[in-house]
């Protein structure tokens, strides 16, 4: 269960400033926990000893970093359960869908420390011409300096990890804004990292409502800000950031594409479907929305579908049967409501679900959906799917890439040379081929174009974003 109440962690230490930030469990409505929270002033203090740190941070050794992360991923495998209780409560998740998301983080962690020793640069031969002669050349990586993140509610821990590891991994300090709404599993990452020797100033992990927030983003001791969250906020963050580099990953409408030589194979093509669209209630930015299937198979697809999202289980999260657990709030859930109403009475086909009770939403299959309705075209981030069917292969490409988004993408086919195709004309930041789109392992670079974002994730990837290049060119005496 939960502790009564958490610190914010200011400079590495945890503060117990005030207990104005209530968490509630997601499934009860009840308070379930009290955070500190923190005003402009901890958040000013915070940057500071960041910016304070910044040197200190940079000559911790590489396998003192190392170190430091295989800590925490060890401590994180004692805490596991722990953890796990703690998404179900503060988030809606379904256990075991939490218990995937412990797990993600340690991987996430574990990455972290393999790529700290190994993050090199490489020598350049710089005798292109004859002026060139003598000259030798050699690059390396530098950290960017103090990073500003803000993580999102629907992956506390591992989205939020995705941000931390590889700025302890590339010696930048920084502080981190954990979503309101589920701050619990960040503040007990940041328990775990006051254990360790990191400089004072290294981390701070800082819950602050959105408005209180606006120096993580505009202060110019800050070099780079690292958002997660919806396009519109993110756009906005980014026009008001400065100079400072950004990298934002903003979600999507993704879209699943199911090839005509599939009929053999339906049955593991509808799981994965199932498991794409409705896992953690499809409060994902990579939950499969859109399922274009050729009209050889359309007709079976679309009954094993219905079928199969019939027997999921809606209900209490910390249930092991439980499948979809509650959305993050009841304004979420009747926003998504209203829009499967609009879709119904714009000629949409429901298939089966559409059902609300508070902040639990039945799993929702729908087709004929209209293309101009806002759960074709904006992001439904509910246990919602979309069927259409489609004449052809290029027909679906071309359906998929009729978005704003381009975050991730789906293909189901045995043609290598079609699996070619969609990699080469999806407009997208990752194809997955006989994969749903809402699969990711975490060392893979994850991030989208379009509206759905710039700059990549992935262990390795965001240590690019987090560090400089730095040239160094030697003449032969």
């Amino acid at each position: 269960m939960l502790k009564p109440r958490y610190p914010y962690y200011l400079a590495n230490a945890p503060v117990f400033a005030n207990e104005a930030l209530e968490v509630t469990d997601k499934f009860t409505g009840q308070v379930a926990t009290r955070v500190a929270l923190a005003d402009a002033k901890a958040i000013d203090a915070g940057i500071a000893a960041a910016h304070d740190a910044r040197e200190a941070m940079a000559k911790v050794p590489a396998y003192q970093r190392r170190d430091v992360l295989m800590h925490c991923a060890r401590r994180f495998q004692e805490r596991f359960d722990e953890l796990a209780m703690a998404l179900c409560i503060e988030a809606g998740k379904p256990i075991r869908d939490a218990r995937g998301e412990v797990t993600r983080l340690i991987d996430t962690f574990r990455e972290g420390a393999e790529e700290a020793t190994r993050h090199n640069g490489e020598t350049i031969n710089l005798e292109i011409s004859a002026r060139a002669r003598g000259y030798r050349g050699m690059t390396k990586r530098v950290p960017i300096g103090p990073c500003s993140f803000i993580s999102p509610f629907n992956f506390p821990l591992n989205l939020a990890a995705h941000k931390v590891a590889p700025a302890i991994a590339t010696g930048c300090t920084w502080v981190l804004k954990p979503a309101s709404l589920t701050p619990i599993g960040a503040l007990i990452l940041g328990e775990v990292l006051a254990e360790t020797d990191l400089p004072k100033g290294a981390f701070s992990i800082l819950p602050a409502h959105r408005g209180g927030a606006e120096l993580f983003t505009t202060d110019p001791r800050l070099k780079l800000l690292s958002f997660t969250g919806s396009p519109k906020v993110g756009w906005e963050l980014k026009a008001k950031a400065g100079q400072k580099k950004v990298v934002l990953e903003l979600g999507g409408n993704a879209a699943c594409v199911v090839d005509e030589d599939q009929r053999d194979r339906l049955e593991h093509v509808v799981s994965r479907l199932v498991v794409g669209a409705f896992y953690q209630s499809g409060q994902s930015c990579i939950s499969v929305q859109r399922i274009f299937a050729h009209e050889a198979i359309y007709d079976a697809l679309r009954e094993q579908l219905v079928a199969a999202t019939r027997k999921l289980v809606v209900g209490d999260p910390k249930k092991e049967d439980t499948f979809i657990g509650p959305m993050i709030s009841e304004a979420e859930t009747a926003r998504l409501d209203g829009w499967i109403q609009s879709a119904v009475r714009a000629g949409g086909k429901l298939l089966c679900g559409g059902a609300r009770k508070g902040t639990l939403m039945e799993a929702t299959v729908m087709e004929d959906v209209p293309a101009s309705e806002p759960l074709v075209t904006e992001e439904a981030f509910g246990p919602v799917v979309l069927l259409s069917k489609v004449k052809s292969y290029d027909q679906a490409l071309a359906a998929v890439n009729d978005s704003k988004f381009g975050l991730q993408a789906g293909v189901f086919t045995n043609d290598l040379h079609r699996a070619m195709k969609a990699w080469d004309v999806l407009e997208v930041g990752g194809v997955l081929i006989n994969e749903v789109p809402s699969w990711r392992v975490d060392n893979m670079p994850y991030g989208g174009v379009k509206d759905s974002g710039l700059g990549r994730e992935g262990v390795r990837y965001a240590m690019e974003d987090m560090t400089e290049l730095r040239l160094l060119v030697i003449k032969d005496a």
